[in-house]
């Protein structure tokens, strides 16, 4: 009986082991270190299999012969010999070095976490093109049977199979079916027959040279076509890697900051409050837009466009570039609340006025008394003691808001003694604008109820800010242009930065080839040249127009529809759509610029302050000279948000606002915002010079596009004025462009880069040619060139006469 119990115990105890040596196994083959291990495997044996097969290709007369000799020709040796022998003979022949890249792809894959390239597609491709080659090379090299090993035995066996069933020329026929077949699939060739009304709008590509030069933008099908895998056109190395993404669903977190870290991009320090939260942040992103696609389009997530894939790790600054301060939290006391309400009522009662209530309202900078009148009393009387309230209360600011609308109530708002700072920091980490859907969300700053205020200057469409020096424009620039930072990427928005006293606004020169455009022919991104804002203007004007066109083509009405039918794949590059950023034109100091420029600034301020919300172009002007010659009224009446800080008269106040209250403002980012309806006031988010150069700082240092954006290029006035050319110097498109010009009456080089499919600088060549000729007239600035001739008729018997004096 012991001797059984023994041998029971033993089994368990053997069994125990067995099972615990299993669990491990399973346990290692679960662990990190079990995928680690082998995907350096996978990735030696992949670089291995190349260099055995290149070695093979070249000396593959001697490890043919030698096969069953110990000598090895192979740069790997025996063991390369047998590898390259069994790929490239009794495989894909030469073909099969795409092997070795097969196995380094996947050795990748399990090693990061991340895929390189869609493996299945790239799998499939590889194959594909594998056999095709080996077919090609069989039919080849049949005839030298010397070098039949480099076809690969599946080639010669699927050729000779082929030879029996259809002959030597049916099969040469069929394969050459065969690769067709599969270029069209692969970069969706098309083979119908060209109508004059498709080649007219293939051609209508502006600034298409440069268009691809800046975005990778790959070929899109033409609407109505319906694609597949193969038709799907070949796409830069981020786009691969965005296909790739539904593969990494469950790693996608991991890798993405594997390979960001690996990347040398900047790491964001630890920090509960995140504004931007990477990757999952760009996921919401991508999703929204992807959302704004109409119901019935039947777009899958996985097909549709991400530009923001032309900078795939680009990370969004963190909230810990930001300053938090002291007095940010300043409280108003209790004992300060009840002397400033008896102060208040005492001086209503002296001029007998009685009040039913009043309750106080703190703010960062003022508290609003709301008080309620007994029954009987008059508003206007109320409203004639604002300089005797501030008598009594000793204090600057007084605005008296008779009645609050809304609420019934007449309200007095008072500064306090100690004003709170309310940081940049506070606003962009607030719920309100990290949950933010506008378009172009910005963080002005806290009400007087102490919410953050957060508006979508999309809506708005344009802001004029004026005020007093030092009252705080400049915080308030940098306000706006940080918020949109925080919130944009580079490939969404770009800013046209005009800074007339060189200082304000040189921080953002980091950030030239991430966020800013301008001239193609411009040093400086950050203009300070009257005469290059005159032709910065005068090119957005450009701009506008051309996006219009792109617009009508689309058959859209605004920029969020046209990029959410561009992200949807319905718009076809080579019709000359690609995708719109938002464009910023923030002018610092105007007053200089309409001292010095006048009307020629005006009027494309005008025109686009008029026309170019839709097509996503918002202008935010600020000056500190808010006289009614510097913001005329055509100016006024397209800027309905107007921001005013503290000015130094009514005078002053209505011009900006239409309404007296600026004036009595308490400065220091104390400001108040009008949009068409009522005023709001606010306490501006204070962000300092150093806090903007941490933003800019950790910008610029991340990859960036290759140059800033370039904006459509304008001629001088004394270029155009002073221009000749010999007739025999004419460009060879020369005639057809002088009939595009009259057929459609429009002077425009933009009509000639879009008719002829022609660059900027050849099509601006041409049509100083065609006034020198005679056929158009001089440059008139954002407008288009006046047409000399007004039919066909006439213009072919002026180039007659042209080439007979010639």
């Amino acid at each position: 009986m012991g001797s059984m119990a023994k041998r029971k115990t033993t089994k368990k105890k053997k069994t125990r082991k067995k099972a615990s040596a299993l669990h491990s196994l399973f346990s290692f083959f679960k662990s990190e270190r079990f995928f680690h291990t082998f995907g350096l495997l996978m990735i030696l044996f992949s670089a291995l299999l190349f260099i055995a097969e290149i070695s093979y290709i070249l000396s593959w007369k001697a490890d043919s012969a030698g096969l069953y000799r110990e000598q090895a020709h192979n740069w790997i040796g025996w063991t390369g010999r047998h590898l390259a022998t069994f790929f490239v003979e009794q495989l894909f022949g030469i073909g099969s070095v795409l092997f070795a890249v097969l196995f380094f792809i996947y050795g990748f894959k399990v090693l990061f976490k991340h895929s390189l390239v869609p493996i299945v597609r790239f799998t499939i491709h590889s194959v594909i093109v594998m056999f095709l080659l080996s077919l090609i090379l069989a039919i080849v090299l049949l005839p030298f049977e010397d070098y039949i090993n480099l076809a690969g035995n599946i080639g010669l066996q699927t050729y000779l199979a082929g030879q029996y069933y259809l002959g030597k020329i049916g099969v040469v026929i069929f394969v050459f079916f065969l690769v067709v077949l599969y270029l069209t699939l692969m970069f969706n060739i098309s083979f119908s027959l060209p109508k004059r009304e498709k080649r007219e709008r293939a051609k209508e590509s502006p600034g298409g040279e440069e268009v691809a030069d800046r975005y990778n933008t790959v070929e899109f099908a033409v609407e109505g076509e319906q694609e597949d895998d193969f038709a799907s056109p070949p796409e830069p190395q981020e786009s691969l890697e965005e296909q790739d993404k539904e593969e990494n669903e469950a790693e996608e977190s991991d890798g993405f900051e594997e390979v960001q870290a690996r990347a040398g991009e900047p790491k964001e320090q630890e920090e509960v409050e995140l504004l931007v939260e990477k990757p999952k942040e760009e996921k919401i992103l991508s999703e929204k837009k992807i959302a704004d696609i109409k119901d019935g389009d039947h777009i899958g997530v996985e097909e549709a466009f991400d530009p923001r894939l032309e900078l795939p790790h680009y990370q969004y600054p963190g909230i810990e570039l930001l300053k938090t301060y002291e007095h940010a939290n300043a409280a108003v006391e209790k004992e300060e609340l009840e002397q400033n309400k008896q102060k208040i009522v005492d001086t209503l009662n002296n001029y007998k006025i009685e009040i039913v209530k009043i309750k106080a309202t703190i703010g960062p900078t003022v508290t609003l008394y709301e008080i309620i009148p007994a029954p009987g009393v008059r508003i206007s009387k109320i409203k004639n003691l604002e300089d005797d309230i501030a008598l009594s209360l000793a204090a600057l600011g007084i605005r008296i808001i008779a009645p609050i609308p809304g609420r019934g109530t007449i309200g007095i708002e008072v500064p306090n003694r100690n004003p709170q700072i309310v940081s940049m920091r506070t606003i962009l980490a607030s719920e309100k604008f990290q949950t933010s859907k506008f378009e172009l969300p910005i963080g002005l700053g806290k009400t007087i109820s102490n919410e953050s205020y957060v508006v979508d200057l999309a809506k708005m469409p344009h802001i004029l800010m004026a005020g007093a020096t030092g009252q705080g424009k400049s915080v308030g620039l940098n306000a706006v242009l940080a918020s949109l930072l925080y919130k944009k990427h580079p490939t969404e928005l770009k800013f046209i930065l005009v800074d007339p006293k060189k200082v304000e606004l040189s921080l953002y020169t980091k950030i030239e080839r991430h966020f800013l455009a301008k001239l193609p022919d411009s040093e400086e991104a950050i203009i300070t040249d009257t005469r290059k804002v005159v032709k910065t203007l005068n090119s957005l004007t450009i701009e506008m127009d051309n996006r219009y066109e792109l617009l009508k083509d689309a058959q859209v009405r605004n920029i969020k529809e046209y990029n959410a039918k561009f992200i949807s794949r319905k718009l076809n590059p080579l019709h000359g759509h690609r995708y719109l950023p938002y464009f910023v034109l923030v002018v610092d100091e105007f007053a200089d610029l309409m001292m010095t420029a006048g009307k020629e600034v005006e009027a494309p301020i005008t025109r686009l302050a008029q026309l170019a919300r839709a097509v996503g172009i918002h202008l935010i002007i600020a000056t500190q000279r808010p006289s009614v010659n510097i913001i005329t009224g055509s100016i006024k009446a397209n800027f309905p948000a107007r921001i005013a800080f503290r000015v130094i008269s009514k005078i002053d106040s209505r011009t900006i606002l239409d309404s007296s209250g600026a004036d009595q403002l308490v400065g220091k980012g104390d400001m108040l915002l009008s949009t068409g309806n009522d005023l709001v006031r606010l306490q501006c988010a204070f962000i300092d010079t150093p806090e903007v150069d941490n933003i800019t700082a950790f910008i610029g240092a991340q990859r960036a596009f290759p140059h800033a954006y370039y904006l459509p290029e304008v001629e001088d006035d004394e270029d155009a004025n002073s221009f000749d050319i010999d007739s025999n110097d004419w460009d060879d498109m020369f005639e057809e462009a002088a009939r595009i010009i009259v057929q459609t009456q429009q002077g425009s080089t933009s009509l000639l880069q879009r008719k002829l499919k022609l660059g900027y600088n050849r099509a601006g060549r041409i049509i100083d040619q065609l006034e020198a000729a005679g056929i158009v007239g001089p440059f008139k600035g954002s407008k288009a060139r006046e047409v000399l001739i007004k039919d066909e008729l006439s213009l072919e018997q002026f180039l007659k006469d042209l080439l007979n004096k010639g």
